[in-house]
């Protein structure tokens, strides 16, 4: 029976089909022929199986099979899904693979660093600054080991183990031979290439420069073969037990910086460690006993004042014990200036000073004066003494230092700045000035010449179309005469790390490496390897040894000591002792914060070929368990104690009545056991028992009708506040007054309560109203009234204030003779005022009479001729003034016209 799926069988297998059927099947000996996309052709091994290495997706089906097409592409598509599995386990197995070559590696380089180290032990004392030097060195040295870690910058390669390198003695950076070599004859090539155009000339002592550093060297030092790092062996082999590239003997190098002693350690890479040699050292100042040290560290400060004589040399230094120099003094003194005429207070750091005036000491001559500002030493010789020349230098002339030096009169003949002709000036003081002759010149370029001043230079307004030096851009510069300038382009190419583009000006072929630099740390950054920029991405990490440092995932401060390292640190295996959430005990389980929990997958499965379901790790925070500690707990009425879990503490009831006497102190608490609040004993009942609900039944006071109401309470009966309805005494107003107010009262205060405030309406028998506020009994007497009373004569001139009480019956007061003349005067003013109105009266009815009369009669009118007369004078008058202005005009006109003439 062929077990075989579908999708691997073709049309003549199965299916009670033989080997040999016509229809198109194949046998199962045959080898079958698969189709790929790309148009190749490819035969498997196995009939209906493609080739190992390539996926069923890249296929095509065989011509023969004559499946459902549904069915072929759920069965290719779950074949290319369980090859995608295997494929990931496969990876996962190499990398497994990798890990374990690169510790044993890391073994490896652990036992050699160890025999280096061997003989720097035990030659030097060792101290914690010696401790920090080694560990710097063993570091440089692991990187050295390390696979993938060092990389060429001019070929960005890897270095092997087994390769030929030089090592430059700037940076200690380790590069190919064959690059290096590649890189100087280059690097000459183009500088000699720049020369020649600019200046035409060869030179065969161009320097080269490091990739890295820029560090420079000469021509006769490339490199034509390796050597070890400390350069005593040529060619070194390769040998699994030391260093690579290294020869294994003692480095012997100096070390630096230079102390007279050399390096211990085996031939190793880069810098040699600081000199670790126990030496006497004395302090900076010197005042201290030497002491041994450290030869690198043998500088040292006691403590102590220094105490040197400052460059002043007047006061000391007050540092601390300092290396090299003193400061310069702070302090301040009495200096003199250079010529020593004035004298000011300045630093003593900068006792040098001018005084900014002219020296006037005279000079040797005894003629003249010196000139100098203030300066110091010899005033020097009179410039005007010896012989001297005239300006155009023919003539010699000795003349005393007070006669100045005349013009010779011949022609002046000395060559002009263009070199070619000469000045046809007389002898003159001063420069000769530019050449104005004109002279024939061809441009920079040479393709144009114009008649032009010697002394410019003529250039031609032609464009240079050839190109620079990087072959891409053309020169463009205006008359170039061959000779084209660099281009100042940037390059702006991607370089090979795929980071950073060429900063470089516009140049032919490939670009620089980049010489930047990228460090690779482990987890925690405490170790790093420096690797160029673009190896970054395919370099390891590298491999620390200190302890991790990541901050713990569960509650607990620290984690169990481990070493650094990368992915998921170790489960917590400490005590929990947490605080459990509902009492003051801590958990006493290990600690559960970070639990990985194994979860089933539940999707659903794709065919038979997946197998069991899978399942994946999911990191889970469990609770702390329930509490079990037992604890004593009283019921809560508090009649018994009974013990219970800690976690399933909780308040319960005895079942018995709670029997607590209630706040009337007259009846107790019947309900069931409870929890009682706010109780003074446990005897009294608390704010949550049953309330007394009895009504009160003591006896009221003397007097008091009304019945209590609250209900039974303990003590006395609270005073009666219903309020008790009257009238005050003058009946205008009901008040509402307490009961048990007006029962504590005596007489006189149930007056003032029955009192108003307001008052007292009732009338007097002299008519005023009574002046007291409401009150008990009569009002006041009328003798007793002070009301202000005010009594008047007949004529009101006269008038007397009086009190009530002083006022007799019908009392008044009598005129005088001054209001007798008043009354008189009074009447007279009215007779003349009736007087007056009388005749301005009269005078109106006249002028209306005559008004009317006049309406009646009319105007009378003028004569007619008497008109005509007038209307001829003011004609005349009209023409006159028109003869008048018309002649006035003229005047005008004409006198203008002779003043244009004039």
């Amino acid at each position: 029976m062929n077990n075989k799926p579908a999708y691997l069988r073709g049309k003549g297998q199965g299916r009670g089909r033989g080997r040999g059927h016509t229809s198109g099947g194949v046998g199962s000996g045959d080898a079958q022929r698969w189709e790929p996309q790309n148009g190749t052709t490819l035969v498997s091994l196995k009939p209906g199986l493609p080739v190992p290495g390539t996926s069923w997706s890249t296929w095509k089906t065989p011509s023969p099979i004559t499946t459902d097409k549904t069915e072929v592409k759920d069965n290719i598509d779950a074949f290319a899904k369980a090859s995608s599995r295997h494929q990931e386990a496969l990876k996962r197995h190499l990398q497994d693979f990798a890990d374990d070559a690169e510790s044993d590696e890391e073994d490896v380089a652990d036992k050699v660093i160890e025999n280096i180290f061997k003989s720097y032990s035990t030659n030097y004392d060792e101290d914690e600054d010696s401790q920090d030097d080694i560990s710097k060195a063993q570091e440089l040295l692991l990187h050295s080991f390390r696979s993938g870690a060092s990389a060429c910058l001019i070929c960005i390669d890897n270095i092997k183990r087994e390769d030929v390198i030089w090592t430059c003695q700037g940076c200690y950076c380790m590069l190919h031979l064959q690059c290096i070599q590649k890189w100087v004859r280059e690097g000459v090539y183009q500088q000699q290439y720049q020369a020649d155009l600019s200046t035409g000339t060869t030179d065969s002592g161009f320097p080269w420069f490091c990739p890295k550093c820029r560090h420079e060297y000469k021509q006769i030092e490339c490199p034509t073969h390796s050597y070890c790092f400390c350069g005593k062996v040529c060619d070194p082999k390769f040998d699994p037990w030391l260093i690579p590239h290294s020869c294994g003997q003692t480095c012997g190098r100096g070390l630096k910086p230079s102390c007279g002693h050399s390096c211990l350690l085996n031939c190793h890479p880069g810098p040699c460690p600081p000199c670790p040699k126990m030496v006497q050292a004395s302090c900076h100042c010197g005042k201290s006993v030497p002491i041994p040290r450290r030869c690198n560290a043998r500088s040292w400060a006691c403590g102590k004042i220094c105490g040197r004589t400052l460059s002043c040399g007047q006061h000391s230094c007050e540092d601390i014990c300092h290396p090299g120099e003193c400061k310069p003094c702070s302090k301040s003194s009495m200096q003199p200036c250079s010529c020593g005429k004035k004298k000011a207070s300045r630093p003593c750091a900068s006792p040098q000073w001018h005084c900014e005036q002219m020296c006037g000491r005279r000079l040797s001559c005894g003629n003249h004066l010196c000139e100098k500002i203030c300066h110091s030493g010899q005033c020097g010789s009179c410039p005007r003494s010896g012989i001297r020349k005239c300006p155009c230098k023919k003539t010699e002339y000795e003349l005393p230092c007070t006669e100045d030096i005349l013009t010779c009169g011949d022609t002046c003949g000395q060559l002009l700045q263009c070199g070619i002709h000469t000045c046809t000036q007389r002898c003159h003081q001063g420069s000769c000035g530019q050449c104005l002759q004109l002279t024939l010149k061809r441009c920079r370029c040479g393709q144009s010449q114009k008649e032009v001043l010697c002394s410019k230079e003529y250039l031609c307004e032609k464009k240079c179309t050839n190109q620079r030096d990087c072959g891409k851009h053309q020169c463009k510069r205006k008359c170039c005469d061959g000779h084209c300038p660099c281009c100042e382009q940037t390059c702006g190419k991607t370089l090979g790390c795929r980071n950073h583009k060429c900063l470089s000006r516009c140049h032919r072929g490939p670009c620089y490496p980049c010489r930047e630099t990228k460090d690779i740390t482990c987890f925690c950054k405490a170790t790093k390897i420096t690797v160029p920029c673009g190896k970054e991405k395919v370099t390891k990490p590298p491999r620390c040894n200190l302890p991790c440092k990541k901050p713990p995932d569960c509650h607990h401060p620290e984690r169990q000591k481990h070493r650094c390292h990368f992915g998921e640190c170790p489960p917590c295996s400490q005590v929990c002792r947490n605080k459990l959430p509902a009492c003051q005990h801590t958990c006493p389980a290990l600690c559960h914060d970070v639990v990985k929990v194994k979860v089933e997958d539940k999707t659903k499965k794709e065919g038979p070929w997946e197998g069991r379901r899978t399942s994946y790790i999911e990191t889970v925070r469990k609770p702390c368990p329930p509490c079990q500690v037992p604890t004593p707990i009283e019921c809560m009425g508090k009649h018994e104690i009974t013990n219970f879990p800690c976690s399933g503490v909780q308040q319960y009831s005895c079942g018995k009545k709670c029997e607590r006497q209630l706040a009337c102190s007259n009846h107790t608490c019947q309900l069931e056991c409870h929890v009682v609040t706010g109780a003074p004993d446990s005897r009294q009942a608390g704010e949550n028992c049953e309330p007394c609900e009895s009504q009160c039944q003591k006896p009221r006071p003397e007097g008091c009708t009304h019945a209590c109401l609250q209900s039974c309470h303990p003590g006395n009966c609270p005073p009666c506040t219903t309020m008790v309805r009257m009238r005050c005494h003058c009946q205008a107003v009901v008040k509402h007054i307490s009961c048990h107010e007006w029962l504590e009262a005596g007489p006189e205060r149930q007056n003032s309560l029955k009192s108003c405030g307001g008052p007292c309406p009732k009338l007097m028998t002299c008519g005023h109203q009574c002046p007291n506020i409401c009150h008990h009994g009569p009002c006041v007497d009328q003798k007793k009234c002070e009301k202000k009373v005010i009594i008047r004569c007949a004529c009101k001139r006269k008038k007397k204030d009086l009190r009530c009480s002083e006022r007799q019956d019908d009392e008044q007061l009598q005129c005088d003779e001054i209001c007798e003349k008043i009354q008189t005067e009074k009447k007279e003013a009215q007779e003349e005022e009736r007087r007056k109105k009388e005749e301005e009266e009269a005078r109106k009815q006249a002028a209306e009479l005559e008004e009317f009369e006049r309406h009646i009669k009319g105007r009378r009118k003028k004569p007619r001729r008497q008109k005509e007369e007038v209307a001829e004078a003011s004609f005349g008058e009209k023409h006159q003034r028109k003869i008048l202005f018309f002649v006035f005009v003229v005047a005008l006109v004409g006198f203008a016209v002779y003043i244009f003439s004039m």
